[in-house]
C-alpha cells in the first residue's frame, strides 16, 4: 500500500512520535522512509562571514536531526534516505513529497517554530491542504 513516506522533522517532541509511527508503517509495508529537515531561507544581505557562519550552523543542526532519525530507522530495520533543504518547511516538505513520489507524509502536528494555528501548527495545516497524497499528524 505504501513504498515511499516522508518523514519530516524538527526535531520536536511530536516529530519524535512520528518518527516512531512511520517507522510501524514503514516495516509493515516495506516501504522507504525520506527523512527531511529544511531550514528558513537565510537573508543574502548578511554578507560574509556572517552568512556561511549562519548557513553552517542551521546546516550543522539539520543534519543531525536527520542522522537522529536516520539511526532509529536503522535500528528498526527500516530503509531510508536523507535530505537537507533550505527554504520554509511546507514548501520543502510539499516538493520533496511530489518529487521523491512519497504515497504518505507522517509528522508532527506541532513543531518547535513560531506561534501555530489552532492546534494544528501552521506548516502541518499547509501541508495538509496542499499534500497530493495523504499526511497523518501525529501529536
Amino acid at each position: 500500500m505504501f513504498t515511499t513516506i516522508l518523514y519530516p522533522t524538527d526535531g520536536s517532541e511530536h516529530a519524535r512520535k512520528a518518527l516512531t509511527i512511520a517507522a510501524g508503517i514503514a516495516r509493515r509495508y516495506g516501504a522507504t522512509v525520506v527523512v527531511l529537515a529544511a531550514f528558513e531561507p537565510l537573508p543574502r544581505d548578511l554578507g560574509s562571514p556572517y552568512l556561511e557562519e549562519l548557513m553552517t550552523k542551521r546546516l550543522t543542526a539539520s543534519e543531525a536531526l536527520v542522522r537522529e532519525a536516520a539511526k532509529v530507522l536503522e535500528e528498526e530495520g527500516v530503509f531510508y534516505e536523507e535530505s537537507v533543504l533550505e527554504g520554509p518547511a511546507a514548501h520543502a516538505i510539499l516538493d520533496v513529497a511530489r518529487a521523491r513520489g512519497c504515497d504518505l507524509i507522517v509528522m508532527g502536528s506541532r513543531g518547535l517554530g513560531r506561534v501555530g494555528v489552532a492546534l494544528l501548527g501552521s506548516v502541518s495545516t499547509r501541508v495538509i491542504h496542499e499534500a497530493h497524497c495523504p499526511v497523518l499528524v501525529v501529536r
